[in-house]
């Protein structure tokens, strides 16, 4: 069920969610989305590029994110928008043959602004792994009735 406007108000939390990553995942996400760039399965290439090691896709991270704001809204067609900046790669280490996650995902998110005219809410996600805020400005417009 969705929220209704008229029951948010700026600064509401929508909730938070932890996600966690494994190098099966990232290998999933390459298999979907077709980007099979080495730097997010294979740890020589990776290194060998100068990052730290494997990093999960840009767009894997995004679309993580913002499942937290489909999940609140019920819909996942009430977000219209979705825009971010992508700040510092979230690293996954290889943990194949334990039950650990390779990184994990820290997404909260809060009303951001109230628009009554259009009857749109601007959902504020911060996200954070390691520590560290993976993601700026992460911010999805959603479309209540």
């Amino acid at each position: 069920m969705s929220p209704s406007f008229n029951e948010l108000s700026a600064g509401q939390e929508i909730g938070s969610r932890t996600i966690e990553v494994t190098r099966t995942d990232l290998v999933k996400y390459a298999g979907a989305s077709g980007d099979f760039n080495p730097i997010h399965w294979n740890e020589a290439f990776a290194t060998g590029v100068e990052l730290p090691g494997v990093i999960a896709h840009g767009m894997f991270t995004m679309g993580s994110a913002v499942q937290l704001v489909t999940d609140w809204a019920g819909d996942p067609a009430a977000v219209v928008d979705f825009q971010t900046r992508f700040t510092k790669p979230v690293l996954v280490t290889d943990t194949t043959g334990t039950d650990q996650p390779g990184a994990t995902i820290e997404v909260s998110g809060a009303i951001g602004k109230l628009d009554a005219d259009a009857g749109t809410a601007r959902v504020d996600l911060t996200v954070v792994s390691a520590g560290q805020k993976v993601l700026m400005k992460a911010q999805a417009l959603v479309k209540l009735s």
